[in-house]
């Protein structure tokens, strides 16, 4: 069985998790106390040097770093439940194609204003509104790229669903719930696109937590 060390809400954790979920892949989850620093502790950075979650140990093989971890389990189960990433030259690179979008021009600005208006209140943090509002409109721009893909194609890396499109899913799921779905429901297809996504039986078992 995978042994996942994380926190149950962890944006990335649970990232890995869905995976598990989606490959019918057993896991169990090791808890790190992110709130008491454990991943800071000089056990946890002797094998995940930045002291950052999660990390997997697979029977000895020690992996960080959740966009990897979701590449090695999708590829060591190919077979097994649902398959994201196509093998077939060309679908693999739009499917590498579609993953370069997601991290370059939806997380990069999602995962900032997550941060400014959400995880900065928890700390009693002040909101950066000016730097919201930056992102929030080179975002929408991207955005509307997204809505010219997704008219012409069911996902990102076409008719076919890929792990670039479930990466979008921990942090996009943080940015819709906090006050932003019009941004997503404003915009026909790629609303139909995050209806879809974010209601796999997967993701809703693990949204809450790994």
């Amino acid at each position: 069985m995978v042994k996942l060390y994380g926190s149950p809400t962890s944006t990335c954790t649970r990232l890995v998790a869905l995976i598990c979920k989606e490959k019918n892949i057993p896991y169990e989850l090791i808890q790190i106390n992110l709130a008491k620093g454990e991943q800071k502790a000089a056990s946890f950075t002797a094998i995940q040097p930045f002291g950052q979650v999660p990390y997997i140990d697979d029977d000895g093989f020690i992996l960080y770093e959740s966009r990897a971890i979701a590449r090695y389990l999708i590829k060591k189960y190919p077979n097994q439940g649902t398959p994201l990433i196509p093998s077939d030259p060309k679908a693999q690179a739009l499917f590498e194609q579609a993953a370069s979008v997601e991290v370059f021009n939806f997380t990069n600005f999602v995962q900032p204003i997550v941060f400014e208006k959400v995880f900065k209140p928890r700390f009693g943090l002040q909101t950066n509104e000016a730097r919201v509002g930056e992102l929030l409109k080179t975002l929408q721009e991207k955005l509307d790229v997204y809505e010219v893909i997704l008219s012409k194609q069911k996902y990102l890396a076409g008719d076919f669903l890929t792990l670039a499109d479930l990466t979008h899913l921990p942090y996009g799921t943080a940015f819709y719930t906090n006050g932003f779905a019009e941004v997503f429901d404003s915009r026909p297809n790629l609303a139909r696109w995050w209806k879809d996504i974010s209601n796999r039986p997967a993701w809703l078992a693990v949204k809450d937590g790994a």
